[in-house]
């Protein structure tokens, strides 16, 4: 591309001012050039990243409405937390007025080439009076979700034994913040599906009377985290 601008002036008989400004012209142009080839590229690599994010199939209860695409993928490696507390014992699993409660995930997601992208935990959102919600930041610039389950799968065609649910959650209607400097990385995020799960089922044992109340289990777990956005 550089070589379709001309830069054969002839400095015969031109002051040095000239000479000056004309090069400073080519340079500007060489700039331009270069500059216009970058954007280019770089919106070409996220267009063909995007394309490349493929989520697996599905369960009805968990797939993200029309309308939406996927932008953004990231595996999450973490735990997910409990705590033994008084429960319904007319509600399945708490026979014994005890049961353990999901307190908090704790996560960290990469991309594909395992670098960090968000972290995953619940927090309070600003957006419903201080609701506790589970909530992914970005890494880099801070922007910040905040999510509500709206489907749940455990079905054994999809869900690995022992794993925790896939989930599909809604964004959109719950909150988004951009980071302190402007960051918006996540701010489009519509929908999040929670994917190819393994592990994180709270314990079979230590919350079976009262006398546990209060006893925490930190469970390891994996997932993939599908982003969406309206298209």
């Amino acid at each position: 591309m550089l070589a379709a601008i001309n830069l054969n002036f002839s400095m015969k008989g031109k002051s040095t001012v000239e000479i000056k400004t004309k090069f400073f012209i080519a340079m500007q142009l060489c700039s331009i050039v270069l500059l216009t080839s970058f954007v280019a590229a770089s919106v070409s690599a996220q267009t063909s990243a995007t394309a490349s994010i493929t989520p697996p199939p599905v369960p009805p209860e968990v797939q993200v409405p029309e309308g939406n695409e996927v932008f953004l993928v990231g595996h999450a490696t973490g735990t997910q937390n409990y705590s033994c507390l008084p429960c319904d014992p007319s509600k399945p699993g708490c026979a014994n007025g005890v049961a353990f409660a999901l307190f908090t995930p704790q996560a960290t997601l990469f991309n594909d080439r395992l670098k960090q992208v968000t972290t995953h935990f619940f927090s309070p959102n600003p957006f419903e009076n201080n609701v506790i919600r589970a909530t992914w930041q970005h890494s880099r610039d801070t922007s910040t979700v905040w999510g509500k389950v709206v489907g749940s799968s455990t079905d054994p065609n999809f869900v690995k034994p022992g794993a925790i649910a896939w989930l599909l959650v809604n964004v959109k209607d719950v909150g988004v913040l951009a980071g302190p400097t402007g960051g918006d990385r996540l701010t489009k995020t519509t929908f999040i599906q929670r994917l190819n799960t393994a592990g994180g089922v709270a314990p079979s044992s230590g919350c079976s009377s009262p006398a546990d109340i209060g006893r925490p289990a930190f469970v390891p777990y994996k997932a993939d985290y599908f982003f969406y956005k309206q298209q």
